[in-house]
């Protein structure tokens, strides 16, 4: 009897074999009603895997609602099926997301992570990160088209970022699509420091370990200190 595929982790470079990156996963649960619908209405009409990944990219940004308030381990909340029922979720769940409708259609997908430095958290949210300036393994999807491997954060929905004076993340299928440096000032919004590499499912042990070891008892639920 064969047991769960093996996640395959890729710490440098790009995932080597994109028809690794096409079956369903305890996260990546596209076969569930909920996330066939929703990838069904998000690309009806299309065809080209392109416009298909475009289409759900902006999705997976504008119909979830970011929440950074929102972050807790258990398995079950990082589902893609979940976040669609939630409808709001922070940056992983929401690239989980993106991954799981891509694949849906046929496109190879991973989840990629980093960390960040957003030099404009509120108050409010930095209080709860106990000060912590790094917001660690933040996530985004790497979509194959075309030939290559293109990476989507669709964390940010327009309402947000139209809130904050930012523009939105956009995203062609062709171009990176990563979080916005600056906002419409030229102030320095967001900063990448360190790639964490591609996973074909989410290592959700790892993130939460490391979020257990960072942030403070009460910065998510489920984080055993």
């Amino acid at each position: 009897m064969g047991g769960p595929t093996p996640v395959i982790f890729t710490p440098y470079g790009a995932p080597r074999r994109p028809e690794d990156y096409l079956a369903p996963t305890p996260f990546l649960d596209f076969e569930h009603p909920v996330v066939a619908a929703f990838t069904a209405e998000a690309t009806a009409g299309l065809q080209d895997p392109v416009d298909q990944a475009v289409a759900l990219f902006y999705a997976a940004r504008d119909r979830i609602r970011y929440d950074a308030f929102r972050i807790d381990f258990n398995p079950k909340a990082f589902r893609a099926s979940t976040v669609i029922e939630e409808g709001a979720a922070f940056c992983i769940p929401k690239a989980v997301l993106l991954a799981a409708t891509a694949r849906a259609v046929g496109i190879p997908a991973a989840i990629g992570l980093s960390d960040v430095i957003n030099h404009f958290t509120t108050p409010k949210l930095q209080e709860k990160m106990g000060d912590c300036d790094v917001f660690i393994h933040h996530g985004y999807a790497t979509l194959y088209l075309e030939g290559r491997w293109v990476k989507a954060a669709p964390a940010f929905n327009k309402e947000m970022c139209d809130r904050f004076g930012v523009g939105a993340t956009e995203f062609d299928g062709r171009s990176h699509a990563i979080l916005q440096e600056y906002d419409a000032d030229r102030n320095l919004r967001m900063e990448y420091l360190k790639d964490h590499g591609y996973w074909s499912d989410l290592p959700l042990d790892r993130i939460r370990d490391e979020f257990a070891a960072y942030y403070p008892p009460g910065f998510a639920k489920g984080l055993a200190q």
